[in-house]
């Protein structure tokens, strides 16, 4: 199956929000007093801050700052899964109700970090039930805690250890949990009908990832939680991942799953050798890229060797 890609073809809604905006608000802002060339540029430019694409049947994505946002929006009822910033969860919101004025039964959090969680204050009256993981939830509040900012934290009020499930009209939302991953509260969601899977951080599709071993990172057992996710679904599903390199979609199939996995074994392989060979730390940040997975690239490659270290080091 050919990987989806975000298409600047889906967003005509918010061309026309835009619009609308900039014309209502020209008296207020000035707008009206700019040359027409950069008014018309402002109008008709198709820049986008964020996108809301449909995938297959009533899911989707949403696409501005933090992990990549999963969707449903049916006639029977609304499922997200993420909420990135408030801001951008009130962007959300606002392409949500141009679709549906219902309730948003669930949000889901893949896990606790900020760039997926922060937006929750914006459903605060909105969401039925925040849907989690009870490791992220006791991870949303220690990091809350240690950033002094309890205020706006909204918590999932429903929490699992191994699995959920709850049905909305013609569609079962399934989510898994298969252990220590990216955290220690990683989950999988699954639109069953639409056959879209939502992973998470799970996937930083040929970008070096982020591994949080303070919160219970596992790269030896993130392996092991690849392939289960391979192994249970099949090659049609449509997997959504929380973040991409440049020029890579947050979209895939089970060859990116696989991929993800290479760079990891890959990672430990080359670090255990490494530092049996007796090369220090240091000498190892110095890593241009992993051998076995030339793929990923770009900045971050440093975050791999620290954790990989701290974990073979204390094995």
């Amino acid at each position: 199956m050919s990987k989806v890609r975000v298409q600047n073809s889906n967003v005509k809604i918010m061309k026309s929000n835009r619009r609308s905006f900039i014309k209502t608000a020209g008296l207020l802002t000035g707008i009206s007093m700019l040359p027409m060339q950069e008014v018309l540029a402002m109008l008709f430019s198709d820049e986008q801050a964020w996108k809301m694409v449909n995938l297959r049947g009533n899911t989707g994505i949403f696409t501005e700052r933090g992990g990549t946002i999963g969707w449903m929006i049916s006639r029977d009822g609304i499922v997200v899964i993420d909420s990135q910033y408030r801001e951008q969860a009130e962007h959300l919101i606002g392409e949500i109700r141009t679709r549906s004025l219902l309730k948003v039964d669930i949000l889901f959090n893949t896990h606790h970090h900020g760039d997926h969680t922060s937006g929750n204050i914006a459903f605060k009256l909105l969401a039925g039930h925040i849907v989690a993981h009870k490791n992220s939830k006791k991870n949303q509040f220690t990091s809350a805690q240690k950033r002094g900012n309890t205020s706006d934290l909204i918590l999932p009020d429903l929490t699992f250890e191994n699995t959920f499930q709850k049905k909305i009209g013609d569609e079962t939302i399934r989510a898994y949990y298969f252990g220590p991953a990216h955290t220690d509260g990683d989950i999988i969601i699954h639109f069953e009908k639409d056959n879209v899977v939502h992973v998470g951080d799970l996937i930083f599709n040929r970008r070096f990832p982020y591994i949080d071993t303070a919160a219970g990172a596992s790269i030896e057992n993130w392996i092991s939680v690849l392939e289960k996710i391979r192994n249970q679904f099949d090659n049609d599903a449509i997997f959504i991942f929380g973040h991409a390199n440049e020029n890579y979609p947050v979209t895939g199939n089970k060859e990116d799953l696989k991929a993800m996995e290479n760079y990891l074994a890959s990672l430990l392989s080359y670090m255990s050798r490494e530092m049996t060979s007796g090369r220090s730390l240091e000498e190892l940040l110095n890593t241009k890229s992993i051998p076995g997975a030339e793929e990923w690239t770009g900045k971050g490659i440093e975050r791999s060797i620290n954790s990989a270290w701290e974990e073979l080091r204390n094995e």
